[in-house]
């Protein structure tokens, strides 16, 4: 990598309910993907992009993937942790507690997403555009799962998790940067998700977007494990 690249927050504290009974007592990222916890994969491949300095924002669980990763020097990168405390504070909460390890610009992920892309030019196109955020999307056409992003010459002009439209070709790809200004209407105690965020980034035209072109992988569903697993097996072989 030519530049260093910044924090990356993967948010790994939920309580996996869609993957029951396999999570009852391991955290989602502990689940074992093509022979090793999900997480291992993730952290090897943002090492190989060059992203070296991980926060896990953790909740359910989260001594486990501590006890695993440790400072994760295993996996070529830097690993501290961000715990939730009790109740969870939801994906947009987990980050607002772990501002003070993160710093004013970060990038974003899902602790469920294996992500096939390269991290500097996503970082060099929220650099240029100068918002508050940028979202990654991806043409997905209801294929892998629900579309929930109205993308039109590199401008995102619809977000909404809850109530898709025909116009929404395009979905959420998993990977974000944000400024930490994006949390200033919150605090540390209160209970949000990321995407109420990117929402309000976006009625106030602080959104970029970034289109990439290779699907996602995730293990948030029974069935995209299997997927996930059979991808990471073929890459080993």
């Amino acid at each position: 990598m030519s530049k260093p690249l910044p924090p990356l927050a993967l948010l790994a504290g939920g309580l996996a309910t869609r993957m029951r009974p396999i999570t009852a007592n391991v955290p989602k990222s502990m689940i074992e993907v093509a022979g090793r916890p999900f997480i291992a994969h993730q952290l090897d491949l943002l090492a190989a992009n060059g992203v070296r300095d991980v926060v896990i924002c953790c909740g359910f669980l989260g001594e486990q993937i501590e006890a695993f990763v440790g400072d994760g020097a295993a996996f070529g990168c830097s690993v501290r942790y961000s715990y939730d405390g009790s109740p969870l504070k939801g994906t947009g909460g987990a980050l607002r507690r772990a501002l003070p390890l993160l710093g004013d610009t970060f990038f974003v992920m899902y602790g469920d997403s294996y992500l096939p892309v390269d991290s500097e030019p996503v970082y060099d196109a929220f650099m240029a555009s100068g918002r508050t955020g940028l979202m990654t999307v991806f043409r997905n056409d209801d294929q892998w799962d629900r579309s929930n992003v109205e993308f039109a010459e590199g401008r995102i002009l619809r977000y909404d998790k809850q109530n898709t439209t025909p116009n929404m070709r395009y979905i959420d790809y998993g990977l974000g940067l944000l400024k930490g200004r994006a949390f200033a209407s919150w605090s540390d105690e209160d209970v949000f998700d990321l995407a109420t965020v990117y929402q309000n980034l976006l009625e106030e035209d602080q959104l970029a977007g970034y289109e990439v072109s290779h699907r996602f992988y995730e293990i948030g569903t029974p069935a995209g494990l299997l997927e996930t697993d059979a991808f990471l097996r073929s890459k080993e072989g």
